[in-house]
């Protein structure tokens, strides 16, 4: 009788062991992950300057597309060969295209003179949209250069016709492919691109939206019949 107590006890415990033993090491992979120093993070800058044109237009400026390895906040390096890998010790503020949306639109704030720029989320009446893919967003070697590569388009938003598109790059040199240095690259080839952005379309020929009770989408009243003779 006592050895039949024995046996079921060594049976419960052995359970237990076998219960805990997944989240022992799930607890030992936790501390070894956190053991090391947390990156550094790094935020874009939003450039100031003066542009003239374009006033009175409201723009909607939407998330870039991008690839998967540009939709995340690690600092990417591409070889020659196109070979892709991430620097260690430094991160984005952010996801990368949502944090570029966000630094465009207050370049477009900082330095131009629409009347309105804001998110598509907003809810915002809009005349154009600016719809842009994020190509390339790296550090290059082994010329140590941070490129930016924005492919942009305006769009009327009243009825989705293209209005213009084209294609941004810098190329900014950096001293080393470590966080600080490749951050501090990419930000600022960055800042050229989106002056550029900005600059493009103050200068260009930008369609409005038609608003209610406008002369121009009113069609004309049929000319009154005139009395017989």
């Amino acid at each position: 009788m006592r050895g039949s107590s024995v046996s079921l006890l060594q049976t419960e415990r052995a359970g237990l062991f076998r219960g805990l033993a997944p989240v022992l090491v799930l607890a030992a992979l936790t501390g070894a992950c956190s053991s090391g120093p947390a990156p550094a993070t790094f935020d874009l800058s939003a450039p100031t300057s003066r542009i003239r044109g374009a006033a009175g237009v409201q723009l909607l400026v939407n998330e870039p597309a991008a690839l998967q390895a540009l939709s995340t906040q690690q600092i990417l390096v591409k070889d020659a060969s196109g070979s892709v890998s991430f620097i260690g010790g430094g991160q984005w503020a952010d996801n990368l295209p949502r944090l570029i949306q966000t630094r465009l639109i207050n370049t477009f704030e900082n330095a131009s003179q629409l009347r309105g720029v804001a998110r598509p989320s907003s809810g915002a009446v809009a005349d154009v949209q600016l719809i842009s893919e994020l190509r390339r967003f790296e550090i290059a070697t082994p010329e140590n250069e941070a490129v930016a590569e924005i492919s942009v388009k305006i769009v009327a938003d009243q009825n989705g016709r293209i209005v213009n598109g084209r294609i941004f790059r810098a190329r900014v040199p950096t001293s080393s492919v470590d966080a600080p240095n490749a951050a501090r690259a990419l930000d600022e080839a960055l800042s050229v691109v989106m002056l550029d952005i900005v600059r493009w379309v103050s200068g260009s020929h930008l369609p409005r939206r038609e608003e209610p009770g406008d002369v121009s989408s009113q069609s004309q009243a049929p000319a009154k019949e005139q009395a017989p003779t």
